[in-house]
């Protein structure tokens, strides 16, 4: 069996019992040397085959599953955080559904669960925000034309963009097109859960200035929006006067 494996935002330790297991398991693993934590194959077997997709192309990757996959071997694909979102694994996918091979996806924690955690932080508040737009800014790779920054920037919610670090002039300036101001709070979270993670704060408007004085260029989240810093409303479920499936909620004084 083929598994395509989620090995979390970057701490070693945070990857699912069950991609541990798998990996524990494996005879042939394919990871992506460029992201995910090295410190998560110390715990291959040592008969296991291990390949850098870093070095390799789509049609190298999808050969090596094949080979192994013919020989009745557990192969892992690692990717880091959880492989649905900026995975590649779409591609993958199909390949091994064009040969005839079975797969499995085992899910993992995104860096965007790994960089809220870092910040102590909550994307969906009530009386503020109650959605999270995940997304990217334009670069080698380019975004549909209906989901250009500006645009979803007029909605003001919660965003944290993948694959921009280098990018941020264009960004913060497309983010000011919408509902976001200048004092807007936003995070850059180098790194989200590794060792050597850098957080810094501050307002949108300072977003380029903020990498470059931290040196950051790459690896990194930009978070943006007022549940880093704004006013919320309590939860209704937990107020004494709410009733649930499990608790009967206490009539307010008139």
């Amino acid at each position: 069996m083929i598994y395509f494996v989620g090995a979390g935002p970057g701490a070693s330790d945070l990857i699912t019992v069950r991609g541990q297991r798998l990996l524990e398991c494996a005879e042939i693993v394919i990871y992506t040397g460029s992201l995910v934590n090295p410190a998560l194959l110390e715990s291959v077997r040592e008969d296991c085959e291990v390949h850098n997709s870093a070095f390799m192309t789509l049609s190298q990757v999808l050969e090596v599953m094949e080979r192994g996959a013919e020989t009745g071997k557990e192969i892992v694909r690692l990717h880091t955080g959880d492989p649905c979102l900026y995975g590649a694994i779409r591609e993958q996918m199909d390949g091994l559904d064009a040969r005839g091979l079975p797969y499995e996806v085992c899910p993992g924690v995104s860096s965007f669960c790994g960089a809220a955690a870092s910040l102590k932080a909550e994307y969906t508040l009530p009386g503020l925000t109650q959605s999270v737009i995940i997304t990217r800014a334009p670069g080698n790779t380019d975004v549909p034309r209906q989901e250009a920054l500006s645009a979803l920037a007029s909605h003001g919610a919660s965003m944290v963009l993948f694959l921009s670090a280098g990018l941020l002039p264009q960004v913060r300036d497309s983010l000011l097109q919408g509902a976001y101001t200048e004092d807007t709070p936003c995070a850059i979270v180098y790194k989200a859960t590794w060792e050597d993670e850098i957080i810094v704060r501050g307002p949108l408007h300072r977003l380029p200035e903020m990498a470059r004085e931290n040196g950051i260029e790459k690896t990194a989240l930009i978070v943006v929006g007022e549940f880093l810093e704004g006013g919320y409303e309590l939860s209704r479920l937990y107020a004494p006067d709410f009733s649930t499936a499990f608790r009967q909620g206490t009539k307010p004084p008139e």
